[in-house]
């Protein structure tokens, strides 16, 4: 019998082995929260260490993006060309390795160079990691779990803010080698958990490995209680795009939309948990002060995630984007007009809660554009545009920031707004749809 790999990925359904795999992507994942929110939380204490301003400090933030671009856009690429689970591997190691070794950096010169490579592996993780979480889910239930991975990252932020509590309530030296040695620990158990995930069955299948992918496809329907294929069952290869890359006339118009949107949000996004705990932590407004407020800032995250999961499967993945581009917007526009301590604690509480949700809605959203042969690139060309955005949050915001705290959250506001304009013209709806 001939069997689709719909039909295949819906009898197996999200039973333990997706659980699994959520599990080993959803502990990296909430590492990379953690490297790249490590920014705004040790800036101060490295600015200490090495006799910098906090504005100097923040350019391991600027090298620790640029890595992520870089990593995001090349490893992306070749985890189309050479499969998902080797590059998974090499970028998790480094992840570890570089992560690791920033806790001993002896200059800031060699602390830049370590944020920029380990920025690199980090970048990398992040497309590849959905690009293969996506195919390994059936299209009813594929949204709400591809939110669920994202939503490890509010699990990152939250402890990265214990974390950097815990450093600064015991007075340690130099914290923010503290706060990076408990950012590298989850890498290193990750990279582990790692060798147990296979490839992915659709790379497989486009390669030309049908007997490979038909055996790691009988291994999930094992894993989750299900009938496995038979000797005799066939499986039917999807349709090859007639596309030759995330520009072509087929692509062209989603690409430059969603990718306006990555870029617009992740400046937001970045510009405002960059430059954030710095100022919190240290000025702060009234009870809107310290670290003990930011995790609470973190644990807004959490309901975000949790609306995007619901509304990607209820309303699909366009009007939920949408939505929280807009509800983000307001958050910004919010804290710009009140100046009660109660009013901005709401008001940045909305920004922690929609923009996660943002987030959520984006990383199910974008896969699902783009067929197999291209998913980890459009991806990682994601991933990629979204690093820009963050390489700009901590250097060529500064001075904007410097001038005017409330200035730059305007500024936010309206790119949010853009943000979901763009999504408006997005003509494609992947709720429901299966993986080309």
């Amino acid at each position: 019998m001939e069997l689709s790999i719909d039909t295949i990925l819906t009898r197996a359904g999200t039973g333990p082995f997706q659980k699994h795999l959520l599990g080993i992507f959803g502990l990296v994942w909430a590492a990379d929260a953690m490297q790249v929110l490590a920014v705004g939380f040790t800036a101060t204490s490295i600015a200490a260490t090495f006799g910098l301003s906090i504005p100097e400090a923040l350019q391991t933030g600027t090298l620790f993006f640029l890595g992520m671009l870089i990593g995001a856009y090349g490893f992306g690429k070749l985890a189309d060309k050479f499969g998902r689970r080797n590059i998974l591997l090499i970028t998790v190691a480094c992840d570890a390795v570089f992560g690791l070794l920033s806790v001993f950096a002896p200059s800031f010169g060699a602390l830049l160079a370590l944020r920029f490579l380990t920025g690199a592996a980090v970048g990398g993780t992040l497309p590849v990691d959905y690009a293969m979480m996506a195919e390994f889910l059936p299209p009813k239930k594929r949204g709400k779990w591809l939110v669920g991975l994202e939503s490890f990252w509010a699990v990152g932020t939250i402890i990265v803010s214990l974390a950097a509590w815990a450093a600064s309530a015991a007075g340690a030296e130099d914290a923010w080698r503290w706060v990076f040695a408990v950012t590298a620990f989850p890498a290193i158990i990750g990279f582990y958990l790692r060798f147990g995930v296979p490839e992915s069955p659709l790379f497989l299948m486009k390669s030309g490995k049908m007997l490979e992918a038909k055996n790691v496809f009988n291994q999930m329907l094992l894993r989750n209680g299900q009938q496995q294929l038979g000797e005799t069952d066939t499986i039917s290869l999807p349709s090859r795009t007639a596309s030759y890359g995330l520009l072509s006339p087929e692509l062209r118009k989603r690409t430059l939309l969603i990718m306006g949107i990555w870029f617009l949000t992740s400046l937001s996004y970045y510009g405002v948990f960059v430059w954030l705990p710095a100022r919190l932590a240290g000025e702060g407004f009234g009870f809107v002060k310290g670290y003990g407020f930011l995790v609470a800032v973190a644990l807004a995250q959490l309901p975000g995630y949790a609306l995007a999961a619901y509304g990607v499967d209820a309303w699909g993945r366009r009007p939920t984007l949408i939505a929280f581009l807009l509800f983000s917007a307001l958050g910004c526009f919010l804290f710009v007009i009140v100046n009660n301590p109660i009013l901005v604690a709401i008001s940045i509480m909305i920004m922690s809660f929609a923009l996660l949700g943002t987030w959520g809605a984006l990383y199910a959203f974008t896969p699902e554009l783009y067929p197999t042969e291209y998913r980890a690139t459009g991806m990682g060309t994601a991933g990629a545009v979204a690093r820009f955005g963050g390489l700009l949050a901590p250097s060529a915001m500064a001075l904007l920031f410097i001038q005017s705290f409330t200035g730059a959250l305007a500024l936010f506001a309206g790119l949010l707004v853009i943000g979901a304009l763009l999504g408006a013209f997005i003509d494609i709806e992947t709720k429901d749809t299966s993986l080309s």
